[in-house]
């Protein structure tokens, strides 16, 4: 969006100007020129022909680009308080900054991010409206690990075809992320790409802003040997490891319409699940337990081990007890069909565990109880120790270009789902 609310999601169409390449498809008129025309057509009066968009001609079509922006406005407008400036059709979100005047030293914090392959699903079983709340999970989520508070997100729509009712769908899932993590959704783009993506293709991406205290920032270097390791459960496979999991799908002979014996659904459905949103609880239990909360990993592309590696400091450890928590159906269900073992995958979905908290240890189990009455179910999987660790196994270690510390998951997974 490039405006304060929806901005006019015609800047989806200013998009789809810069990006509309491909052949031009002859106009009506043009095309009449090569066919015989009827002798009841030849003798008939002419009549003016209406005038052809040569930008429509091209592919691009204008017209349902803003029925989607009016499809999609109100769901937009729910996330709007009294610092969004502005309103439909401007070139810029406008959010008002006066609020960081009541922080001593405030940081802004942004992310940006998208859902992966997950909308292949989407496409194929035509059902566009939760993949908005994965695109937020993916990005408002990542600003919260360092204690940041969101402000307000931007996404961008690249399709094949405005589809209205689709795209609103999609924005309308965006909002609801959103409102669900109070931020505000201040802008957007739909860019119509005929020609690079197919009639049914689409991708989605965002962008989010927070903002934090200067000496609340969570990170490694409030970590201390002892604190304890909470892990907070998923909802599912989140937005990570599509490209497996549809490589398993497609080997097996599945589509996505048939029905999945073991979900109580279709297998679209269920691997739609839509991502947990844990911003608000997480600010909760920061505001509410002062300085316990030392660091969070959101558990998203790379698994457990390396997420968690990149939120401590170096010359730590970690061991994360699998016994702890036995993966959902989902993830015992796909591994099964590719012939894998659970722990050939933990380096690609979070199976089971979408964020990880390292709190003091003496305010874990508070912590763990909290996060559990807010509907998240907590519990503890390791702790961090210093000094010699075990020189057998494999460990993860500077993950994603971090130096942070060393982690490995030791154990058996538990038989029975508990969490």
């Amino acid at each position: 969006m490039d405006a304060a609310t929806r901005p006019r999601r015609e800047s989806s169409l200013r998009g789809a100007r810069r990006n509309s390449g491909g052949p031009r498809h002859p106009s009506r008129r043009g095309a009449g020129r090569l066919v015989a025309v009827a002798s009841s057509e030849r003798d008939a009066p002419s009549r003016p022909e209406e005038p052809v968009n040569p930008y429509a001609a091209a592919g691009v079509d204008t017209a349902a680009g803003d029925l989607a922006v009016e499809l999609m406005k109100s769901a937009v407008r729910r996330t709007h308080g009294p610092e969004v400036l502005g309103g439909v059709g401007g070139f810029a979100g406008l959010f008002d900054a006066a609020a960081f005047k009541a922080y001593d030293k405030p940081l802004l914090a942004t992310s940006t991010d998208g859902v992966g392959t997950k909308v292949a699903i989407a496409q194929a079983i035509d059902k566009h409206d939760t993949i908005g709340q994965d695109l937020v999970g993916m990005v408002v989520d990542d600003i919260v690990v360092v204690g940041a508070k969101p402000l307000f997100m931007t996404d961008y729509i690249a399709c094949g075809k405005v589809f209205p009712q689709r795209i609103a769908d999609i924005v309308r899932g965006i909002a609801e992320g959103c409102e669900a993590t109070g931020t505000a959704l201040v802008g957007g783009e739909t860019a119509e790409h005929p020609g690079l993506l197919g009639v049914n293709d689409y991708d989605v991406a965002g962008a989010a802003t927070g903002v934090v205290e200067a000496d609340r920032v969570l990170g490694a270097e409030r970590v201390r040997e002892g604190d304890v390791v909470l892990a907070l459960a998923s909802s599912g496979l989140h937005s990570n490891g599509y490209s497996l999991v549809r490589h398993i799908v497609a080997r097996s002979g599945i589509q996505y319409g048939d029905n999945a014996a073991d979900f109580g659904t279709t297998w679209g459905e269920a691997l739609l699940e839509p991502t947990r949103l844990y911003t608000l609880p997480l600010l909760r239990l920061i505001e509410a337990t002062g300085d316990a909360v030392h660091s969070l990993s959101h558990v998203t592309g790379g698994g457990i081990a390396a997420n968690l590696a990149r939120v401590l400091p170096q010359d730590t450890w970690v061991e994360v007890d699998r016994s702890t928590w036995s993966p959902s159906p989902v993830f015992r269900v796909l591994a099964d069909l590719g012939g894998l073992e659970l722990e050939a995958t933990e380096g690609t979905w979070n199976l089971g565990i979408g964020f990880l908290a390292v709190v003091s240890a003496d305010k874990a189990e508070a912590a763990a109880s909290a996060l559990s009455r807010d509907g998240i179910a907590t519990w503890q999987v390791g702790v961090v120790r210093t000094g010699d660790r075990p020189a057998d196994g494999h460990w993860e270690q500077g993950a994603k270009g971090v130096d942070g510390g060393a982690v490995r998951l030791v154990g058996a997974y538990a038989d029975h789902a508990a969490r």
